[in-house]
């Protein structure tokens, strides 16, 4: 099981290409972000592939890489422990606003998409925009060349459902 862990880990810059990369600020809630999607990038290709992610498995894995202790872990747990747990509710969310199937989308599409609508859905304490903003950051650094924007014309439909007091008040 490791073994299949470990290939669908989210693909990462080498270092050649990290030298031509802007440095990235990584605030610790940034960092958790960031890790909760590799676990859920993880949970997706292992579903995928016709195994049960097993969410402790996968957390042992990430915090196996020393920059994980600079994330804020609440923030992780909360995010990554809440998607898993709600995926099916979260993709019930998600499906009506895709111009496609769900399983078509890249997984780390689908990875951002889910983080997105469990802030915007389900931790109403992360403020809409912050939401939209952190799932297409973490499309942008870790998927292709325009997911970003798909992520982002999505996520900013369904705010529009299911922020819409937050989104009139502003």
């Amino acid at each position: 099981m490791s073994k299949t862990i470990a290939t669908a880990k989210l693909p990462s810059s080498d270092k050649e290409n990290k030298s031509s990369t802007p440095k990235r600020s990584l605030t610790p809630r940034r960092r958790a972000r960031e890790y909760a999607l590799q676990g859920v990038y993880q949970s997706l290709v292992m579903r995928r592939a016709g195994s049960l992610p097993n969410s402790v498995t996968i957390t042992k894995q990430l915090s196996e890489d020393p920059a994980f202790r600079r994330c804020q872990l609440e923030l992780f747990q909360g995010i990554f422990e809440g998607v898993l747990e709600r995926t099916d509710e979260l993709e019930a969310i998600i499906t009506p606003a895709l111009d496609r199937p769900i399983n078509e989308l890249s997984p780390v599409e689908h990875a951002a998409l889910l983080i997105g609508v469990y802030e915007l859905a389900i931790d109403l304490s992360v403020p809409y925009k912050v939401a939209i903003n952190e799932a297409v950051e973490l499309a942008k650094t870790f998927g292709g060349t325009d997911g970003h924007k798909y992520v982002n014309g999505v996520l900013d439909l369904l705010a529009q459902k299911l922020r819409s007091a937050e989104i009139s008040a502003a």
